[in-house]
């Protein structure tokens, strides 16, 4: 699998938006109630959405965040398979501060989990590092 990372494209190729989130200085993840691994907020962008709105409703949906700055970074790429050969996948990543959160989810995240330092188990280990990489090579932390 292979991660690629653009400061633009065309916005109909986009079809995810994936959110870094920091509050008080640490990083916001999430649980999924399936899973035991941990992820950044994101998903499928919906028809007719604009990719900002996607990022703000998963940051909603998954963090319960109602106080927040979010803005987009960059467009990032998912090549699926061994090599370039694949299909590449288009998402934006976005950054959020986020100030406060909801008292429950009502989605199907378990819960979230807030920490200094990126977790040991990710849910997409291939892709969810590389994108907390580019966000520091870029100097967002």
């Amino acid at each position: 699998m292979t991660v690629r990372f653009y400061e633009e494209t065309e916005d109909s190729l986009l079809k995810f938006a994936v959110i870094v989130a920091r509050t008080e200085g640490k990083y916001v993840f999430c649980k999924h109630k399936s899973r035991d691994t941990l992820e950044v907020p994101g998903g499928h962008r919906e028809p007719g959405e604009m990719i900002l709105e996607t990022a703000k409703r998963e940051m909603y949906e998954e963090t319960g965040a109602i106080d927040y700055s979010i803005e987009p970074v960059c467009v990032y790429s998912v090549i699926s398979g061994d090599d370039a050969d694949g299909e590449e996948t288009f998402g934006m990543l976005c950054y959020a501060e986020i100030c406060s959160f909801e008292k429950e989810l009502h989605s199907e995240i378990e819960k979230i989990v807030i920490m200094e330092e990126e977790p040991e188990s990710w849910t997409y280990p291939e892709i969810q590092p590389k994108l907390l990489c580019e966000m520091k090579r870029r100097g967002y932390f």
